[in-house]
């Protein structure tokens, strides 16, 4: 399992990335910044980067975090600890990642009900074409709606 041809992002989608583009659109939103974090192959490892990332936005007093994947299987070990370790801290968090049908999390956590699927394929599998089951704009404008609903309830509950 890992990233495939349809899973994977072209250099071109870096350049121009939707869910850049939806943010930092946003004027409700402050955007921080991006933190880009690779997939260890060690599960020891795998847990480092998740804490870190989340440590990282935690001391950018972040108010939410939107956390993208292009990858699956493997790489929902770190993925899904990066969830939890920003949810730990109180930060809220949406994300968006490829799940299919086939190839839901492989780890779960209480942390993961923002988390959008970028499946496009009419079966919900991996194909053989080269970015198809990538986030467009429509995923990332329900992330980021997502995001804003999680932090207007964690500010309710705060009482602010």
């Amino acid at each position: 399992m890992g990233i495939g041809p349809s899973t994977k992002e072209t250099s071109l989608h870096h350049f121009r990335d939707p869910l850049l583009e939806v943010v930092s659109e946003d004027t409700d939103l402050d955007l921080l910044g991006l933190i880009i974090v690779g997939t260890p192959d060690d599960n020891k490892d795998k847990m480092l980067v998740g804490t870190r990332a989340a440590a990282m936005a935690e001391c950018m007093r972040a108010d939410g975090v939107i956390i993208s994947s292009d990858g699956w299987g493997n790489s929902d070990v770190d993925y899904t600890n990066t969830c939890e370790q920003l949810g730990i801290r109180g930060i809220p968090v949406t994300g968006l990642n490829f799940s299919g049908t086939v190839a839901k999390f492989v780890v779960v956590n209480d942390y993961l009900d923002g988390i959008i699927d970028i499946n496009k394929s009419a079966d919900g599998t991996e194909t053989d074409v080269v970015g198809e089951n990538n986030m467009v704009k429509v995923d990332c404008l329900k992330a980021k709606a997502l995001l804003k609903l999680k932090m207007r309830h964690k500010d309710e509950l705060e009482g602010r």
